[in-house]
């Protein structure tokens, strides 16, 4: 276990969640690899705003703690495979319920920074809204 993760048990389950799941791109990566196994240069196609060393040591902490395993085929050329693990396959319904508010909350941004959109002030009320 990392040390961040060993100690955030002892502060609160939410820590510890945070402490394995809190880092660029592991949700994100995770609910990539709940659709089946992924190769590292197509994990790095499906985030592509990821750079390779972030991409690296997030699949790195992922693996120490038990969500991805990842598998050396010891080939020429290198092939290296990530998939969850089963304790990374019981974050689905997790990554599902995030996903879902992240587009609700995504449609939400939309809606209020289109200005024709908001309610503006009428001639009978001539003070802008806040």
């Amino acid at each position: 276990m990392r040390l961040p993760v060993h100690r955030a048990v002892e502060v609160c389950p939410v820590e510890v969640a945070v402490s394995v799941l809190g880092g660029t791109w592991k949700l994100t990566v995770v609910k990539h690899l709940l659709q089946g196994t992924r190769r590292f240069n197509e994990l790095g196609r499906l985030l592509p705003l990821a750079n390779t060393r972030t991409l690296t040591r997030q699949l790195r902490e992922l693996e120490e703690d038990g969500i991805v395993r990842r598998t050396d085929h010891h080939e020429v050329p290198p092939r290296v495979d990530y998939a969850l693990t089963d304790l990374g396959h019981s974050l689905e319904d997790l990554v599902a319920a995030m996903d879902e508010w992240g587009a609700a909350f995504a449609r939400h941004l939309q809606c209020s920074a289109h200005p024709a959109d908001r309610p503006g002030p009428t001639a009978a009320d001539p003070t802008p809204r806040r």
